[in-house]
């Protein structure tokens, strides 16, 4: 569900327990004014019973019949009163209720009108009169203490209602609003943390995570963004190398230059000589020529290895024999441009887990921009050693180039950075950089204008844990 639909889904329980609230609480204010209406009524009549039952008095004390008179017309006035609040009382107590006061009124009035015929006064009709109006007074008296308690518990409930509605809302609001928080926070965690992953180069996708909302089609997005990133990152590493690979192949055509000469040359000798060879010069000669062709095959190969495109797959290896086999690569470009060269490789270094291919792509890189640095002429120089911390290698490439101004050094791994002018493509560096972040290490640089450059790479030693984490 999308999280619009969620929040309106919310929205929508908030208002309908609103609603629901808003609902009850005008029941019991009807009910409440319908009962405190009653009330009033009742608080007329039972003033009205009270003079009755005061009129009553004077005729017992003073045999007064004009009291019985009075008492008849606050009868009548008292039914007109009750006839008229009916549509009032009969929600109040009900018409069951109702029929009984009535009744009992009825009762009242009728002993009253049999006493007005009689001339002498009658101790058992008066003994009636007593009992009706006593019993009349008692029970408009309870009618209305029972309707008060009935308001007084209609209030006391409204409170309770309203007290649970609100611990009720404020429980839906913060569950629900928590529950969707979360779910937010959680896309937006592993948003940031990819977001990260692919700042430092490493383009790794959200796994396991299945939403239908914005949210999901977000990472969704991204994912599908991380995964062609790695392959445009594949393909920039692959351009790179077989940008250098051009750069190799000058060296390279050199350094089969001479296998070639001694092969020619072993060639016209044998077939000069061929009539007073004996057998066994012959297969010495033979040995010759496929000596110099495995040499050839070797250069060849190592070019192969170096140009083709492979999966990164990293393994345990010794940093030093890296070096030294990306040193058959470059070392005919190192001696056509009459570049010193000082090789300082520290042993029995704790082995590193890289892709040997790529770690030779970046040593080749780096080696490339200091013999074009330098022009022909100059020192450059190779080293390793262990790291300050001890959980580390350090492998050094340094140069006695023109040296970079420290107002470029900032931007020097950026992509499309550059300081060779037209000649340059400014991805190098940039490549090398996102090859050593996959590896978990960091490169550093520093450099003098007139001094030259140099470039640090540190690459975590080998555990035997990162090959259960890759």
């Amino acid at each position: 569900m999308k999280i619009e639909n969620k929040l309106i889904l919310s929205n929508i329980i908030n208002g309908a327990f609103i609603i629901l609230i808003g609902f009850f609480a005008f029941q019991n204010m009807s009910l409440v004014l319908t009962k405190l209406r009653f009330v009033e009524i009742a608080d007329d009549l039972n003033a009205s019973f009270l003079t009755l039952r005061l009129s009553e008095k004077n005729y017992f004390l003073y045999h007064d019949r004009k009291a019985l008179v009075e008492i008849r017309e606050k009868i009548t006035d008292t039914m007109d009163t009750i006839q008229a609040e009916k549509k009032d009382i009969i929600p109040a107590i009900g018409e069951t209720d109702l029929k009984k006061l009535e009744s009992l009124l009825k009762g009242y009035s009728d002993t009253i009108e049999e006493i007005q015929g009689k001339q002498q006064p009658d101790q058992e009709l008066e003994v009636r009169i007593r009992s009706a109006g006593k019993k009349l007074k008692e029970y408009s008296d309870s009618l209305t203490q029972l309707e008060r308690k009935r308001v007084s518990d209609i209030i006391l409930n409204s409170k309770r209602i309203l007290i649970f509605s609100f611990w009720a809302i404020l429980f839906s609001a913060l569950f629900i609003g928590h529950f969707i928080s979360q779910k937010i926070l959680r896309s937006l965690r592993e948003i940031e943390k990819l977001a990260k992953s692919i700042s430092n180069g490493n383009f790794n996708k959200i796994e396991g995570f299945r939403s239908n909302d914005e949210l999901g089609a977000v990472i969704t997005a991204i994912n599908s963004m991380s995964e062609e990133l790695g392959h445009r990152e594949e393909e920039l590493i692959q351009s790179k190398k077989l940008a250098s690979l051009g750069i190799l192949t000058a060296g390279v055509a050199h350094e089969l230059t001479n296998p070639l000469n001694n092969i020619s040359m072993i060639a016209q000798t044998y077939a000069e000589l061929y009539e007073k060879l004996g057998e066994k010069d012959r297969i010495e000669f033979m040995n010759k020529v496929d000596a110099e062709t495995e040499r050839i095959r070797k250069i060849v190969k190592n070019l192969l290895d170096f140009s083709k495109p492979k999966d990164a797959t990293p393994s345990e290896g010794d940093i030093n024999a890296v070096i030294q086999k990306t040193l058959t690569l470059v070392q005919n470009m190192i001696d056509v441009s009459n570049i010193e060269t000082s090789i300082h490789l520290t042993e029995g270094l704790p082995h590193v887990f890289v892709d040997e291919h790529q770690i030779q792509q970046v040593l080749v890189n780096l080696v490339t921009n200091a013999v074009q640095a330098m022009s022909t002429g100059g020192r450059l120089v190779i080293s390793t050693r262990s790291g300050k911390s001890g959980n580390s290698i350090e492998i050094g490439v340094a140069d006695t180039g023109k040296g970079v101004a420290p107002e470029f050094l900032p931007h020097i791994f950026d992509p499309f950075f550059s300081t060779k002018g037209e000649g340059g493509t400014g991805l190098g560096l940039s490549v090398s950089y996102g090859i050593i972040k996959n590896h978990h290490g960091e490169i550093r640089v520093e450099s003098k204008v007139g001094v030259g450059t140099t470039f640090t790479i540190e690459l975590p030693r080998y555990r035997k844990e990162e090959t259960n984490n890759e």
